[in-house]
């Protein structure tokens, strides 16, 4: 118990803030303290679309491939696959329709078999900013190659919003709710989703009741699910938890709400955090932070994109790693459904793949090592304490009382 007469005037405040928040002060748990916090998860990968858009050189459909479907089998089961717009505005998705052909083809299908992985669990996503894209996906389903889910995006920060598609948001608006009914009489899922929630990286700061209510607006015309995104990294861990607060009192469903953070002052796991204290149980990342605003420049030539970049440093630009994330949700005892250590294989792989050393710390570091790293130890220690006769386990000299006595103060 705390004795209340020895506590400072700031630890008394303390005290009382914490009792106005419901906490006990001798409450170790961290469930107890965060109730809303979830014991499972699940993490999306975006690493094909997300990751590769703001790559400028084209990375290869075998590559591709080869990353989606080891994804698959190290545990995602929901994956964004390509970008159905204009390859003229982005050339990196030239091969949307080869990718999918090759996830929706009996010998990949016979390959989840073989390794005991359900493929109607699977969800394959595209991102479809425009209507154009929405049709291109439905028929693209007629043929049986279709995307389970698409994705449509609005920002409110105007400018942010036009930068992304071209048009303003009451006109949007119109369009999304057009194509929702198209996705639904073609069974297709929508995910709406909102951005600039904390921050543009254009118009600057935001509010996040705009935010809120644009996610009651994709539900309300119908949208499966929303993502919730942090697109240039504006978030701090307090206002993440503050929003996620607000939209859970709004719309209760947590498998309605999606936590898309970009990285970009290293503090992005302290909003994984504070969305999983407020109750949030989806998230996504990509494979060694990859990612951003789309390329406008591919190989050798000069693209479209989305007009000139945002930053002035490509080194400080992506998303939340994978890997880090695993980590960090894993270590704290979460169930989220992947192979950690093949996950970390293939942000090493991935290195190689783009050519360059990426953002992921624990492909480096790896996971905290129960049994330690003893290679490390120094030689002679257990000799020692046998010279000393101390016994293996003694931390103390002999005749110390078995637990420390604090002073009064």
């Amino acid at each position: 118990m705390v004795d209340e007469q020895k506590l400072s005037s700031f630890e008394w405040k303390f005290v009382e803030k914490t009792r106005e928040l419901g906490i006990d002060m001798t409450e170790y748990d961290y469930w107890k303290i965060f109730p809303k916090m979830p014991w499972k998860v699940t993490i999306g990968d975006i690493t094909i679309r997300d990751g590769f858009q703001h790559e400028e050189r084209f990375v290869s459909t075998e590559a591709k491939k080869y990353y989606l479907e080891e994804l698959i089998m190290a545990g995602c089961r929901d994956i964004e696959v390509t970008n159905l717009g204009s390859p003229y505005l982005m050339p990196q998705f030239k091969d949307a329709e080869e990718l999918l052909t090759h996830l929706r083809s009996d010998r990949f299908k016979q390959k989840c078999e073989r390794n005991g992985i359900n493929y109607d669990d699977i969800c394959l996503t595209a991102v479809t900013i425009r209507e154009k894209a929405v049709d291109r996906a439905i028929q693209l389903k007629d043929k049986g190659i279709g995307p389970d889910r698409i994705l449509m995006m609005v920002s409110t920060e105007e400018e942010h919003h036009f930068a992304n598609s071209g048009t303003s948001l009451p006109v949007y608006w119109q369009e999304a709710e057009r194509c929702i009914q198209k996705c639904n009489d073609a069974g297709i899922k929508m995910c709406g989703t909102v951005s600039t929630i904390w921050g543009s990286p254009i118009g600057g700061a935001t509010d996040m009741k705009d935010a809120v209510e644009f996610s009651k607006r994709w539900l309300e015309i119908g949208a499966h699910d929303i993502e919730h995104a942090d697109h240039d990294g504006s978030a701090s861990a307090a206002d993440v938890y503050r929003y996620f607060s607000m939209v859970l009192d709004a719309m209760p469903d947590p498998k309605l709400h999606i936590a898309h953070f970009h990285e970009t002052k290293r503090v992005a796991s302290a909003s994984i955090l504070a969305a999983l204290q407020a109750g949030i149980t989806i998230f996504e990342g990509t494979l060694g932070g990859l990612g951003g605003q789309p390329a406008n420049f591919l190989d050798d030539c000069p693209t479209r994109g989305t007009g000139d970049y945002y930053y002035d440093d490509p080194r400080y630009v992506g998303l939340v790693c994978l890997e880090d994330t695993l980590v960090q949700i894993d270590e704290m005892g979460i169930e989220h459904g992947y192979d950690v250590d093949r996950i970390l294989k293939l942000g090493k792989q991935m290195e190689k793949t783009i050519g360059r050393k990426l953002r992921s710390e624990a492909i480096v570091n790896g996971r905290t090592l129960k049994e330690g790293h003893m290679q490390y130890a120094r030689p002679g220690l257990k000799k020692l304490k046998e010279k000393l006769q101390e016994t293996p386990d003694q931390a103390f000299p002999e005749g110390w009382s078995k637990e420390a006595v604090l002073p009064t103060r």
